[in-house]
């Protein structure tokens, strides 16, 4: 996360204090570093353009889709995987080529299929033989052909948290292995069915490369199986899901470090070099699908200290930001650094880091141990810039926070305050 660091004491987003960001926009605030952006998608695009191969690299809207990220990932090449109709929307209105989007999803609408099919993308990944046929009827009534890749499910533990595994027999997401082999004989046969690949995404958040090699090595396995059914495979799309560190971030001396499980992160140019050689062998086109790893670390989310209180068995520290700005700590207990945003030498305490919601859950950090901070002092949570502002909601009539992106020596408002007249009750 080297474009959010501190010099003297302070933090900066790329060449701006935050202090001042917040200062001028208010919080909360959503900071995003337009630099880091574009390191990660070129670490993780590099290998690939280097390896010679047919690929498409797709990112995955739903990590945040502020239209200024969305336009500045298209200009740099990136294709786009939907998972909506609104989405897709999105995509097409903010340049992102139809060759290169891809439309995932278990609950694909009717609606939503003959939308995709009008626009002639890419690909439609499937997830059952309903799914198939739903999409055949209404290509075969549009007159047109739908572009599928099936989607198997082959039941590899992605080492994650069980809420963002996707790979695995208890997952909703997927054909079973034991029915692979006669979706794809019967989808063969469907009109108006173009049947180009197959797909296998196991999850998020994944800090090691041997799940890769092993979703890889299965799907080798079954594409050799497919084959000999006469069925031509030609993309492989083994989905994203390459996990990011969020403990430990920043380091200071008046910053407590936090115990990791995690012993190593994989860079994330390693992730993809893990695999790759494996694919050439297949002589197969390729589609990853990375998010969470594109944007995550390049934002932070800015709040301020409203009040401190003690209570008979803990020390609250709350904020004006919390579960309807930022989901993840209450969806599935996930951790982000917390740190202020001017460090001082005041030893640490341990509190719990709340927000101002009417719910029990409206949590940032629980127990967490950090420097003794007052009424008005400001903090960021790091490792914001996915599932973020994407899953944020006016739950309690609260207005969604402001987002600005900074570009070096320049700062951009990318998304206005809400203002309570928008709100719609």
């Amino acid at each position: 996360m080297n474009h959010f660091y501190f010099k003297d004491n302070q933090l900066y987003a790329e060449n701006f204090l935050v202090d001042e960001l917040a200062k001028e926009y208010g919080t909360p605030l959503y900071i995003y570093s337009k630099n880091q952006i574009l390191k990660n998608y070129r670490e993780i695009n590099q290998p690939l353009v280097n390896s010679k191969l047919d690929f498409i690299n797709c990112y995955a809207i739903k990590a945040n889709s502020n239209p200024e990220i969305l336009k500045l990932l298209a200009e740099e090449g990136a294709g786009a995987e939907v998972a909506s109709g609104g989405e897709l929307y999105l995509a097409l209105k903010f340049g992102y080529l139809r060759n290169k989007i891809t439309f995932t999803g278990v609950g694909k609408t009717d609606e939503e299929i003959e939308y995709a099919l009008r626009e002639n993308i890419f690909n439609f990944t499937v997830e059952s033989l309903q799914e198939i046929k739903v999409i055949s009827e209404i290509a075969h009534k549009l007159g047109v052909i739908a572009r599928i890749s099936i989607r198997v499910n082959p039941d590899i533990d992605a080492k994650t948290h069980p809420y963002i595994t996707t790979g695995m027999k208890e997952n909703k997401f997927g054909i079973d292995s034991k029915d692979i082999m006669d979706v794809f004989k019967t989808a063969n046969e469907l009109p108006n069915i173009d049947l180009i690949g197959i797909h296998s995404h196991i999850g998020s958040q994944i800090t090691e490369v041997n799940p890769y090699i092993e979703a890889v090595k299965y799907l080798g396995d079954l594409i050799e199986k497919v084959e000999k059914l006469g069925i031509n495979i030609r993309y492989i799309n083994f989905g994203g899901g390459f996990g990011v560190q969020y403990k430990n971030i920043l380091t200071h001396r008046y910053i407590p470090t936090e115990e990791d499980e995690t012993t190593r992160y994989s860079p994330l140019g390693e992730h993809v070099e893990s695999v790759l050689k494996m694919l050439s062998s297949y002589n197969k086109k390729l589609v990853i699908e990375p998010g969470r790893s594109l944007v995550a670390n390049a934002g932070i989310l800015v709040g301020k200290v409203l009040y401190t209180k003690q209570g008979e068995l803990k020390k609250f520290i709350i904020t004006d930001t919390g579960m309807n700005d930022l989901m993840r700590p209450c969806l599935y207990q996930a951790y982000h650094q917390v740190v202020p945003t001017a460090l001082k030498d005041t030893g640490f305490e341990t509190v719990d880091i709340v927000g101002p919601v009417c719910e029990t859950s409206d949590f940032l950090a629980t127990k967490r141990s950090i420097q003794v901070m007052n009424r008005g002092d400001r903090f960021a949570v790091l490792t914001t810039g996915a599932y973020g502002y994407s899953l944020s909601s006016n739950y309690n009539a609260r207005l969604r926070p402001a987002e600005v992106l900074v570009d070096g020596d320049k700062h951009y408002l990318i998304r206005e305050r809400e203002k309570v007249e928008e709100l719609h009750i």
